[in-house]
């Protein structure tokens, strides 16, 4: 496995960013790695997964984040280096237990790897996590590069033990997601000896003093951070303008200044060590330029630390005219970007247009070579007939009620993969929390039914209490468990319903059904490929009162397909098929939507794209004609026509 190569000053290995990061964190001696999945952080516990087979290091995937956070301290107040990664959405789980660590401090050295997601490619916000270190009183490094992520993940746990605090380092999806060449260094001995030290406890008690040695913490961190290598300023001495950046935006900024051929009149000061900021190289680089750019994402939380400082320093700085969120000059929300930089200070320099139509040259380039593609669950995919059956259930029921969602691969039910049934969706088990509340408003004369669905990865993470609340205070809540026995979203990672760890060993699975029964709620099961039957046990609910769970078992279609496949060879029958003339407007292809069910051009009729299809079959139930026809397939080339179902 590349990642575990002792070959020192290897240049042409290629790593991933989440690659480098586990890399370093190897180099750092990690032997304690834990983390929940999650786009664009999953990678980095997946490969340090993969080197534990090589190792003596320890790696899980935790039921959330917060527990993470919690088992990778405990390897810390043993003595030993620890590891926990996530993405944005985690920091706010684990919040709660990272504001009152950050009192008690740590011992071996700890490190919060935070993975941000500018412009929610992967999420349902694109939040900025880097508050939480100054609302921690944490020390915060943020990488521009892979070596760099190689880099501060080695060094990060060099400086926990040297403060004995957590250190946090904040990733972006670009960073995470890219590939560079990486100089590796030598591997460490790994050889730990875990021991709590009773004589030591770690508490929060009492609270001022240990804020005080916190704040005391973070300053020697701020000593450090003053030569950090981390930090660097290329530009001439006296630059006319000074554009201040960190992570992906300093590679933006500097490729922005070549392009714009402005090297010689703009500086580029790139800040790695973000918090507490390196206020005497700061204010070196400040007294160099009276107009001031800041370039980040997603926040504008260096522009914020960076005008309070100079507002401090008053005349020893002089006034200065600021380029930023604040003034409008940089996007409030979304990604940044080569094209957004060289608009932006080309505006300032008051360059032409034709001297800066980067962004033009690409449009032109892509334009009409990218055919249009909307989400859509993949073929054969069990959610599709979840939300069919949920569709003719509350169809039937007739009393205008909606579907509670949450995060997963079915949150795409709010497009019309779907079918457009979600109509709400926040954070891990909101879906639940939320039906909780619509559940208790009958007195207020609330009548609609309340449908709210969740996967078995989601269950586990954030499920779980929310039914304990619906019935603790008997709520009137449906709940859909949507188990394709997988975390299917963010890359199948294993969880306490798979039967396997993070590392592959065996484990006990968690019955999801025996959990709900424990605390006595009504529980049935249903297969969402049955959507006829399916839809009539969501119907038959919907008619009870207080807290049911339904739970609708099929793999994921993707794993599915890995284990052997689908039964069915599908087909249209030409004959049967009669087109838009049918009446149901194609239905099949319009409605259903399934990407293996396409219209034919040429003949105006429906037939199956052999390519996609996977053959699960359940589209054979939808066509008003019985045109669409299952093939059982008992030998390879042997077949047998089933009749229509429907």
């Amino acid at each position: 496995m590349k990642i575990i190569s002792q070959k020192k000053g290897e240049v042409d290995l290629l790593l991933q960013g989440n690659e480098a990061i586990a890399r370093g964190a190897i180099e750092g001696g990690v032997i304690f790695c834990s983390g929940y999945p999650g786009n664009p952080s999953s990678e980095i516990i997946e490969t340090l997964a993969g080197a534990a087979n090589d190792l003596p290091i320890y790696v899980e995937w935790s039921i959330n984040e917060k527990v993470a956070m919690e088992a990778a301290t405990a390897a810390s107040f043993a003595g030993c280096r620890a590891l926990v990664s996530m993405k944005q959405n985690g920091v706010n789980v684990t919040s709660d237990f990272l504001t009152n660590l950050t009192l008690s401090g740590t011992k071996g050295g700890l490190v919060l790897v935070s993975c941000d997601d500018p412009g929610g490619i992967s999420s349902t916000n694109e939040e900025d996590a880097r508050i939480f270190a100054k609302l921690s009183g944490i020390p915060l490094l943020e990488p521009a590069t892979p070596q760099e992520a190689l880099e501060m993940t080695r060094w990060a746990f060099e400086l926990s033990e040297s403060i004995k605090n957590i250190v946090m380092i904040r990733s972006v999806s670009r960073l995470s997601h890219t590939r560079s060449n990486v100089l590796i260094h030598d591997l460490p001995d790994l050889n730990p000896k875990a021991c709590f030290d009773t004589g030591a406890p770690f508490h929060t008690f009492p609270v001022v003093s240990k804020h005080r040695a916190r704040n005391e913490k973070l300053n020697t961190a701020a000593e450090l951070f003053e030569n950090s290598p981390f930090n660097r300023y290329d530009g001439p001495d006296k630059p006319d303008l000074l554009v201040i950046s960190s992570g992906c935006s300093w590679n933006y900024a500097m490729e922005s200044v070549k392009i714009l051929g402005l090297e010689g009149k703009v500086g580029i000061f790139k800040i790695g060590t973000t918090w507490p900021l390196p206020k005497t190289l700061l204010a070196k680089h400040l007294k160099t330029c009276d107009q001031i750019l800041f370039a980040e994402e997603t926040d504008p939380f260096i522009e914020d630390n960076v005008k309070s400082f100079a507002s401090d320093l008053g005349k020893g700085v002089g006034l200065k005219t600021y380029f930023g969120k604040a003034s409008g000059d940089v996007p409030s929300c979304g990604e940044l970007s080569p094209a957004c930089l060289i608009e932006i200070i080309g505006n300032i320099f008051g360059i032409s247009h034709k001297n800066r139509s980067y962004r033009d040259k690409i449009s032109a380039l892509i334009k009409n070579s990218v055919p249009p593609r909307e989400f859509g669950f993949c073929p054969g995919c069990p959610h599709r007939g979840s939300f069919y059956a949920i569709k003719t259930a509350l169809l039937r029921d007739n009393r205008n009620g909606f579907v509670s969602g949450d995060i997963g691969c079915y949150t795409l039910g709010i497009w019309p993969t779907g079918f457009s049934q979600v109509k709400s969706v926040h954070a891990m088990g909101s879906g639940a929390g939320l039906a909780c509340g619509y559940g208790k408003l009958e007195q207020f004369g609330f009548d609609q039914p309340v449908i709210t669905v969740c996967g078995d990865s989601t269950f586990f993470h954030a499920g779980i209490a929310p039914l304990i609340n619906a019935k603790f205070n008997s709520s009137d809540i449906l709940l859909l468990i949507l188990d394709n026995s997988a975390t299917a979203m963010t890359g199948f990672q294993p969880h306490p319903g798979t039967g396997i760890t993070a590392m592959g060993h065996s484990a006990e699975p968690v019955d999801i059904e025996k959990l709900c029964r424990s605390i006595g709620v009504t529980v049935k099961e249903a297969d969402p490929y049955d959507m006829e039957n399916t839809a009539g046990m969501i119907y038959d609910l919907m008619k009870k009162s207080g807290p049911r769970v339904l739970i609708l078992k099929r793999k994921c279609a993707l794993v599915q397909g890995r284990e052997g496949g689908f039964p069915y060879r599908m087909h249209v029958d030409q004959d049967k098929c009669i087109g838009e003339v049918c009446g149901c407007n194609r239905y099949c292809t319009r409605i259903f939507r399934c990407p293996g069910l396409i219209r034919d051009e040429q003949t105006q009729k429906a037939r199956i794209d052999e390519v996609i299809c996977v053959g699960c079959g359940i589209c054979a139930d939808i066509c008003p004609q019985g045109a669409i026809i299952q093939e059982k397939i008992d030998e390879p080339g042997i077949s047998t026509s089933l009749p229509y179902k429907g």
